[in-house]
């Protein structure tokens, strides 16, 4: 198997990645033949993954718009995977000039890939880090050089919660990271869920069993075991929705149905 020369060496380029597979649904050339695999496998069960996965992009987009327009310049974006077009710190700094965003992911390739787009950009690093170790990211010089958790920060958790298990404990890792957050801070989230989704439960369990297959378990959560994550944060209005309704800007009802999967919302630290 070829090994291009953007592929980090420390890498097995014969296991799929969830962050790769991301990359190959939204176009991005960052992925192995692997990758591509899994996710067309994933594909024959929810041929609307791409658009799920798009859908997430646009409502990051928006959200992150939204802070910046209520005065927060510091993001933390843990689980960023693979840069593409319209990426945190673009819209970010776009927004609001002088923005710091600081991401955080454990795929090497995601690593290796953001550190080659952040080159020269001042107010904009990537971190090694994992979810569910938040202490380590907490503690990071890297955080600290960029982000002043005395000030507000909007974290983000954008289509990563749902890959970690229950026995991980995300709302423990989800609330640490809340506390070590200055008040009018916020928290951007994304979560897969069947809710929405435009096809049998049975036939989108086929989807779930190719993550499970390649040991990165998705973990599908209610509607109320999402809200759950909320803890401690006002929702911002109109709560927590189908992303294509969280403040859109086009029509909802023009969107793909696949956009409707799983729940999206933004909540602040009073």
């Amino acid at each position: 198997m070829e090994r291009p020369a953007w592929a980090p060496r420390s890498i097995d380029i014969s296991v799929p990645s969830v962050s790769r597979m991301y990359d190959y649904y939204l176009g991005g050339s960052h992925n192995f033949e692997v990758d591509r695999q899994a996710a067309r496998k994933a594909m024959e069960f929810m041929p609307g993954l791409p658009k799920i996965m798009q859908a997430n992009r646009a409502f990051m987009r928006r959200a992150v718009r939204f802070a910046a327009a209520g005065g927060i310049t510091q993001f933390l974006d843990i689980g960023s995977g693979i840069p593409t077009f319209g990426n945190v710190h673009e819209v970010a700094q776009a927004a609001a000039p002088g923005a710091r965003v600081m991401y955080v992911d454990h795929d090497p390739v995601a690593v290796a890939h953001s550190q080659a787009v952040l080159e020269g950009n001042d107010g904009a690093d990537i971190l090694a880090a994992d979810l569910r170790k938040p202490r380590e990211i907490l503690n990071s010089p890297e955080l600290h050089r960029l982000i002043d958790l005395n000030r507000p920060v909007a974290l983000l958790l954008v289509a990563i919660l749902h890959f970690v298990e229950d026995s991980d404990d995300p709302y423990a890792a989800v609330t640490e990271l809340r506390e070590a957050l200055a008040p009018g801070s916020m928290l951007v989230l994304t979560h897969a869920s069947y809710d929405g989704i435009p096809l049998p439960p049975e036939r989108a369990e086929g989807a779930v069993d190719v993550y499970q297959d390649i040991r990165s378990p998705l973990i599908m959560r209610t509607r109320d075991e999402i809200a759950r994550f909320f803890e401690g944060y006002d929702m911002v209005e109109p709560g927590l929705v189908p992303m294509p309704q969280w403040r859109p800007d086009t029509a909802p009802e023009d969107e793909d149905p696949y956009a409707f999967s799983g729940f999206a919302g933004v909540g602040r630290t009073a």
